[in-house]
């Protein structure tokens, strides 16, 4: 006599396929999703760190004195 738990059921199966899909898609829009905040730090940082590179090399001039009348 078979089993009847070790059957297949078809239900269950489209189910977990559908549950499958969902999974896979939500794990894509996670990566792709954290990709894009990673480049945006990276940006960032490289245009801070060329922010203080520039003004560091430029050094600061001396405020402009005003004329007595």
């Amino acid at each position: 006599m078979t089993n009847p738990w070790l059957k297949k059921n078809p239900f269950l199966s489209m189910w977990l396929s559908g549950a499958n899909a969902a999974a896979s898609s939500a794990r894509g829009r996670i990566a792709s999703e954290a990709k894009r905040q990673s480049t945006l730090a990276v940006n960032k940082a490289a245009s801070d760190m060329f922010t203080i590179w520039a003004d560091a090399m430029a050094g600061s001039c001396a405020p402009k004195r005003r004329k007595r009348r």
